[in-house]
């Protein structure tokens, strides 16, 4: 068989770097290997359609699926997950001390549909401040304006405003103009000690607290396959979800190898015993309970915040091929 040649969009991580060199082979495939940031990779996927396979954003992945056509079927493979309470950065000069007192605030978003803002908002409404109660405003970070990747109608109850024209959110969070910021990329007023922007939650300790109550590792991004290609060749969603688990087994075990550290980081051993004292395997594919309950979570808020007009189950996610594998 002559392998297929596709376009892959995916980000540059030790989990998918296997991949993208060679490593790990994905059975029948030849694929042309983009490493992109996420902003790119999910404006060109959503906006053009322009990869064959292409990591996607969860939360645009599942708006997707309440409009006609959607274009990409996903597989649970989960490429990104993050604790998101570090996605939140206030003015400390505005009397914010918690995060009851984001009420009535203008904070500024990149876009009101990124997976991140959708989990901070979940959050957020635990602690009792609905996404109604805060004046959303929306813009890029560093450059002005920035579209939705899909055209998005504010929520019934919800205020979005546009940024002025010619501003950036970057410039109005370090001049004052807004009161914080909530994004998965940090501003960049806070990664260089503006004196007055710090993070509303300054450690781990709140994210730690959130996972001992729901036991959930938030899920950002699902591997997305073209439907087109999955209904062409019916292996290719199980030949891809083999691939990159592998990948990510080979990356795991890099990291606990300590001849060397695989991180440019310190104190890697530390961080990895901290992870294994939870008893849960944080990073798995698959629909397993931990995973399903992640999604059954994300899936519950997407709907609640006005996001998707109709609760997406989680088994219209993903291929059904994808979610079964053979045993022996």
């Amino acid at each position: 068989m002559t392998a297929l040649r596709l376009s892959l969009a995916m980000g540059d991580y030790d989990r998918t770097r296997p991949i993208a060199d060679g490593r790990v082979r994905i059975d029948g495939v030849e694929p042309v290997a983009l490493l992109l940031s996420p902003e790119e990779m999910f404006f060109n996927a959503f906006r053009h359609r322009s990869y064959d396979i292409s990591e996607l954003s969860l939360s645009s992945y599942a708006l997707s699926l309440t409009r006609p056509d959607p274009d990409y079927i996903a597989l649970p493979v989960f490429l990104s997950r993050a604790f998101r309470h570090s996605s939140v950065y206030i003015r400390t000069d505005r009397g914010i001390a918690g995060p009851g007192d984001l009420a009535g605030r203008r904070i500024g978003i990149a876009e009101y549909q990124l997976s991140a803002n959708v989990w901070v908002r979940a959050i957020l409404n635990e602690a009792g401040v609905a996404p109604g109660a805060i004046r959303w405003l929306r813009g890029g970070m560093e450059s002005p304006a920035r579209p939705e990747k899909l055209a998005l109608a504010p929520p019934p109850g919800v205020t979005i405003e546009a940024a002025p024209e010619g501003a950036t959110l970057n410039a109005m969070l370090a001049a004052g103009e807004i009161d914080g910021f909530i994004g998965p990329r940090a501003p960049r007023p806070f990664a260089e000690g503006h004196p007055q922007v710090a993070r509303l939650w300054p450690d781990g300790r709140a994210a730690e607290d959130w996972f001992a109550r729901h036991r959930i590792f938030p899920i950002m991004h699902v591997l997305g396959l073209r439907r087109s290609l999955a209904e062409a060749h019916p292996w290719l969603p199980v030949a891809l979800v083999k691939a990159f688990s592998q990948a990510k087994r080979q990356a795991q075990a890099a990291l606990v190898d300590t001849s060397a550290p695989k991180a440019t980081m310190p104190f890697v051993e530390e961080a990895l015993a901290r992870a294994a004292a939870l008893s849960v395997d944080l990073w798995s594919y698959g629909l397993g309970p931990e995973n399903r309950a992640a999604l059954d979570y994300f899936l519950d808020a997407h709907h609640a915040q006005g996001l998707s007009p109709r609760r997406v189950a989680v088994d219209e996610l993903f291929h059904p091929a994808a979610c079964e594998a053979f045993s022996l």
